[in-house]
């Protein structure tokens, strides 16, 4: 296998080249790289600039079988773009069709596009998971992206001999995660006293790095993977209170939760500016991965009380 993995530096892209090549021994792999990388990589690399129209591909697919396509313009919780969707479909819409593209003339077998939950939508209703075969329903300018972006792909692959796999996590977390998962473990640490702990009936899915890149690597040569979209997932689902309570029991820490209702404290951070805080907080967003399951004999080979302490463990 040769194999082709974008988004290198990425959080996703930095750790799937290392766990390709364990579970297949002499893969041929190849990194690209937006810029230069700071350090050396272990494999052959391409600089290949913006994702984009006119972004040339045809170093990094030479002999490629397999492409893992991790780099998009990501979500941006304040993004300052005048047009965000225009910013996001000229990355991730048209550069991922014009690799595609690129990719299926230069002979590749397979595609694998990693998208988002984001293009099932926003929120579920406790007991009623988003499932992988959901009419897609995006809400915001990156959901919308990926969205046009899987479906640029799937007439790629109708009208070529390349296959293409889609997966879409949640909120992913692992050793060096940033973002929210990365706040979480600092209010812990710093025993910060968080307004959360009346928060025990929403239900949220996450996805470990580990479980993900499994996923991935499954789907790499998987022939029930073939033009197929997958969920990812933990198989555990938690509420806001539990995943607080568990990020503190893997730090060792006491957590500090105030059990103030959500009655009070939706409109409290309604009046403060932030609403779409207070529904990720308080909200529900499910998945079911039991086509995963069912098609590729998949089950994430990682708890989320594993999942947690690997990535707190990484912090210390």
């Amino acid at each position: 296998m040769h194999a082709l993995v974008t988004g290198a530096s990425g959080f996703i892209g930095q750790a799937l080249a290392d766990q390709i090549s364990s579970k297949f021994p002499g893969c041929h792999i190849h990194l690209a790289y937006r810029n230069q990388p700071t350090r050396t990589p272990a494999y052959p690399f391409s600089i290949v600039g913006d994702l984009a129209a006119d972004t040339d591909w045809y170093e990094a697919l030479h002999d490629c079988d397999v492409v893992v396509h991790c780099a998009a313009r990501v979500h941006i919780m304040k993004d300052t773009a005048l047009d965000p969707l225009s910013e996001f479909r000229l990355a991730n819409v048209i550069g991922t069709s014009n690799l595609a593209h690129q990719a299926a003339e230069a002979g590749v077998k397979r595609f694998v596009f990693i998208s988002s939950i984001k293009v099932n939508g926003e929120r579920t209703e406790p007991g009623k998971p988003y499932t992988a075969d959901d009419h897609p329903a995006p809400v915001d300018p990156y959901g919308i992206s990926k969205h046009e972006a899987e479906q640029a792909l799937q007439q790629i692959a109708q009208a070529t001999n390349m296959e293409v796999t889609i997966i879409r996590p949640p909120l992913v977390y692992g050793p060096g995660v940033k973002s929210n998962f990365a706040a979480i473990m600092k209010w812990m640490a710093k025993g910060t006293p968080l307004p959360l702990g009346a928060l025990r009936h929403n239900r949220r899915s996450f996805v470990s790095l580990d479980n993900l890149l499994d996923l991935i690597i499954t789907c790499l040569d998987h022939p029930s993977a073939a033009n197929q979209i997958f969920l990812a997932g933990d198989g555990e689902d938690l509420s806001t209170t539990e995943l607080l309570q568990r990020v503190a029991q893997a730090m060792h820490r006491n957590p500090r939760l105030i059990p103030i209702p959500e009655w009070l404290l939706v409109p409290t951070l309604s009046l403060l500016g932030k609403i779409d805080i207070a529904e990720k907080l308080c909200g529900s967003l499910q998945l079911d991965i039991s086509k995963a399951e069912r098609l590729l004999s998949w089950t994430p080979p990682l708890s989320v009380n594993e999942g947690i302490k690997r990535t707190v463990a990484s912090t210390s």
